[in-house]
C-alpha cells in the first residue's frame, strides 16, 4: 500500500481473462487485487488468482457479505476480504483465518465499530458522496494507526484532493478494467493511474 496504494476492483471479471487481467496490472505496477463475489464464478476467479499471484500481489474478494463468504474466500487462498459495509462479525471471521479485513464504512460510528472488531483499513464508501470534506473531517477523530481507503467516485483526476484530505489509499474499478477489455487495455489504463500516482508522491 505504501509503494501503490492502489486496490484493482475487477469487478465482472470472468474466469477465462482474469490470469491475464492480472497480469497487465501487476506489470504496470498495481499489485492488490480484489475480485468482487458478484462476478462470474468469482470464487473461481480468486482461486486462480490466489495459485498464480499470491507470491507477487495481495488477492482477495470484494462485496464480502456473510461469514460464510469469509470462509469460502479464506480456502481459495484470499488475503483481503473487501465489504461495502460494517459488519464486526465478518471482520472478526476475516481475521480469524489470517486475512485482512477491509470493511466498508460511511460514517464515524461505522469507523469506530469496524475499529473496535479489530479493522485497521477501512473503505469509505461510496466515497464521492461524503467528498473531501467528509474524510477529511473523520480523519481528525480516528487512530494514526488507521488506513482509510476511498472507493466510488475517487480516479485519477481528483486522487491529489483525496490525498491531501486523509486518503492511505484508492479502490479503483472501471478506470482500470471493465467488462470487454482487453489486457492491452488493462495495461495502459493501469500504466497512466500509476504514474498519475507517482507524479502526485513526488511531490508531496
Amino acid at each position: 500500500m505504501a509503494e501503490m496504494p492502489i486496490v484493482a476492483i475487477l469487478r465482472g471479471v470472468t474466469p477465462s481473462e482474469v490470469e491475464d487481467v492480472a497480469a497487465a496490472l501487476i506489470e504496470n505496477g498495481v499489485g492488490i487485487i480484489e475480485v468482487p463475489l458478484n462476478s462470474p464464478s468469482a470464487f473461481e476467479s480468486i482461486e486462480k488468482l490466489a495459485t498464480r499471484y499470491s507470491e507477487v500481489a495481495i488477492i482477495g474478494a470484494g462485496t464480502v457479505l456473510t461469514v460464510s463468504d469469509a470462509e469460502r474466500v479464506a480456502a481459495c487462498g484470499g488475503q483481503i476480504a473487501v465489504a461495502p459495509n460494517t459488519n464486526p462479525e465478518i471482520i472478526k471471521a476475516v481475521l480469524g483465518h489470517g486475512m485482512i479485513p477491509m470493511p466498508g464504512i460511511f460514517t464515524p460510528t461505522d469507523a469506530f465499530t469496524a475499529i473496535e472488531a479489530g479493522a485497521e483499513f477501512l473503505k469509505l464508501f461510496p466515497a464521492g458522496t461524503i467528498g473531501e470534506v467528509g474524510l477529511k473531517a473523520m480523519m481528525a477523530v480516528l487512530p494514526e494507526d488507521i488506513s482509510v481507503l476511498a472507493v466510488g467516485g475517487v480516479g485519477a483526476s481528483n486522487i491529489q484532493s483525496w490525498f491531501d484530505a486523509g486518503a492511505a489509499g484508492f479502490g479503483i474499478g472501471s478506470e482500470l478494467y471493465k467488462p470487454g477489455d482487453t489486457p492491452e487495455q488493462v495495461a495502459q489504463n493501469t500504466a497512466a493511474l500509476v504514474e498519475a500516482v507517482k507524479f502526485i508522491q513526488r511531490g508531496s
